[in-house]
């Protein structure tokens, strides 16, 4: 049998009265139960010690048991310190912010991240780039020398060539 600690609704309309019970999870919500463990009278203040009674020796019998409580008869059993305090449920995709606005606090990040990248990765680029430029001017140097030698015997070579074909 599937035991639940919960509440079970009573009152007149509009005055709402529970019961803390334990029950089959199966039964309604107002029908059979096993036992009546305590009350809980939402219409008190929350200061007053008569808005949540429980009868913690049962209450303790009965998880002991198995009974499982449902949120509500946690938090009770939480605030008496019997277990512990029920994570709450991560909120679905609600509570996003719709499309539209997400793109514009992404674009507001990039905007922010572009500025104050800039700053760091233009002198990172400059010192990086200054070694490199040296290499390409004096590489280049070096290969527009051999590439004026090799030019100039290419002329000498068409010259000469020339005047065989000439005499």
């Amino acid at each position: 049998m599937s035991l639940r600690i919960r509440l079970s609704r009573g009152g007149a309309k509009k005055r709402p009265f529970y019961r803390i019970v334990i029950a089959d999870s199966r039964s309604p919500r107002d029908g059979r139960f096993i036992e009546k463990i305590g009350t809980y009278n939402p219409m008190l203040q929350k200061e007053d010690p008569a808005r949540v009674n429980i009868d913690i020796d049962r209450a303790k019998h009965w998880l002991g048991v198995g009974a499982l409580p449902s949120e509500r008869v946690a938090k009770f059993l939480a605030n008496v310190d019997l277990i512990k305090t029920p994570e709450r449920r991560e909120q679905t995709k609600q509570q996003l912010p719709k499309k539209k606005a997400q793109e514009r606090l992404e674009a507001e990040q990039e905007a922010l991240t572009v500025k104050e990248a800039p700053a760091t990765e233009e002198v990172a680029e400059e010192e990086a780039l200054a070694p490199e430029e040296v290499a390409e001017e004096e590489a280049p140097a070096v290969d527009e020398t051999n590439d004026k030698e090799t030019e100039s015997e290419e002329v000498e070579e068409d010259v000469s060539e020339k005047e065989k074909d000439g005499n």
